[in-house]
């Protein structure tokens, strides 16, 4: 018996010590890879371009595509978005689903990230509200999206979603199948409207702990939002936040912009 419990006790340690690997040792190198990331951003952003992107330039597999920030998770919340959804890509951040919509763009601009290790970048995702701010930073623009409300709730600056929009809401939990959420239209693949919304979708795990379905939080551009970077303009958005960071627990990081066409994705699987 005591061979049993000595089995048992060790047994427990080694799942104890994988489990604080995956919550906070992941943390730690997704952190590196944030500042890494974010210092590339920076130098991009840094040198002059005379060349105005076309659809055709679209980012490489892992590099920066944009910085997001979510006031509501905190004054300091700010990551480093890169394109992809590949494990790889995830473990150091959110992640751009290729073939959507690029910031700027018009279309669904669609990012993944994890709710749980690697930084857990959007485990505060389900605490936001209908209005709450998400903003996009890129080389030139911020871009203030608003999280769709319920319909008793109006927006400043977000029309009611209509047309081929309608019904659409600021959350929702699916299946991992629901690979429509991020469409152009999201749940309607089939549609290619002939001028598109600006709309943000942000997805993530669900519940925390569990892939068994996914969170999925929709917004809308808001009217009048898109304020040049460098300008006397510009100015951080309002923080409207509740103290929290980055995952709406922890201090946070920061990333870069670029961009890209549009199209289908395939949704990531972060946890």
């Amino acid at each position: 018996m005591r061979g049993v419990a000595l089995v048992l006790v060790t047994l427990g340690v080694v799942v104890l010590l994988y489990a604080g690997h995956e919550l906070y040792g992941t943390g730690v190198a997704s952190d590196r890879a944030q500042q890494t990331a974010s210092r590339l951003l920076e130098q991009e952003w840094a040198t002059p371009t005379g060349v105005v992107p076309t659809a055709d330039d679209a980012p490489r597999h892992g590099e920066p595509v944009a910085r997001i920030r979510i006031p509501a998770l905190g004054p300091d919340w700010s990551y480093t978005v890169r394109e992809g959804t590949d494990e790889d890509v995830l473990a150091d951040g959110p992640g751009h689903y290729t073939g959507t919509a690029l910031p700027g763009e018009a279309g669904n601009v669609a990012i993944a990230a994890h709710r749980v290790g690697h930084g857990a970048p959007f485990d505060g995702l389900g605490t936001l509200a209908g209005c709450e701010e998400v903003v996009l930073e890129t080389r030139d623009r911020w871009l203030v999206y608003r999280v769709l409300p319920d319909a008793a709730t109006a927006c400043a600056g977000v029309a009611a979603p209509s047309g081929p929009y309608a019904g659409l809401v600021g959350r929702e939990v699916v299946p991992p199948t629901r690979t429509d959420v991020i469409a152009a239209v999201p749940g309607r693949p089939d549609l290619v409207p002939d001028e598109p919304a600006h709309l943000l979708t942000l997805t993530t795990c669900h519940p925390r702990f569990s892939a068994r379905e996914r969170l999925v939080i929709h917004a809308a551009l808001a009217e009048g939002a898109q304020v040049r970077a460098g300008t006397a303009a510009t100015r951080r958005p309002r923080r409207r936040g509740r103290g929290r960071s980055r995952s709406g627990r922890r201090r946070p990081r920061a990333r870069d912009g670029r961009r890209r066409r549009r199209g289908g994705g395939q949704p990531a699987r972060p946890g």
